[in-house]
């Protein structure tokens, strides 16, 4: 049997189980495929956050660090597959850099291809 360029391995066809299930056209797996890109996002600047304070979000760690979470501010992003809106998360302090998605950064060019990696890695 010859094994196709997009052969998806065990773990990606789960995924993709997953994706499928409400999904009646390409326009619907776009969608889910751009929910599940700006979550992921989400995710991954809710661990920076994490690693930036020095605890996890609702962590008695936090009472009185002299920094603290502070909300949300609403960011659209530009990626392959269209604009999407995030939650970007604020500190007090004003102090948090994000790395995977700089502040002024509204385009994402390159972090789809670390996505999928990380996915597939899984």
């Amino acid at each position: 049997m010859k094994q196709t360029k997009n052969a998806l391995t065990e773990q990606e066809m789960e995924l993709v189980g997953l994706l499928m299930q409400d999904c009646q056209s390409t326009g619907d797996i776009q969608s889910e495929l751009k929910r599940l890109f700006a979550g992921t996002l989400e995710q991954m600047l809710e661990a920076e956050m994490d690693g930036h304070l020095g605890y996890e979000k609702n962590s008695v760690q936090g009472n009185n660090s002299g920094n603290s979470r502070n909300g949300y501010s609403r960011k659209t992003v530009v990626s392959d597959c269209g604009e999407s809106e995030i939650a970007v998360p604020r500190d007090r302090n004003g102090e948090f850099e994000p790395r995977v998605l700089e502040k002024r950064q509204v385009r994402t060019d390159g972090i789809e291809q670390k996505i999928m990696a990380m996915y597939s890695r899984a």
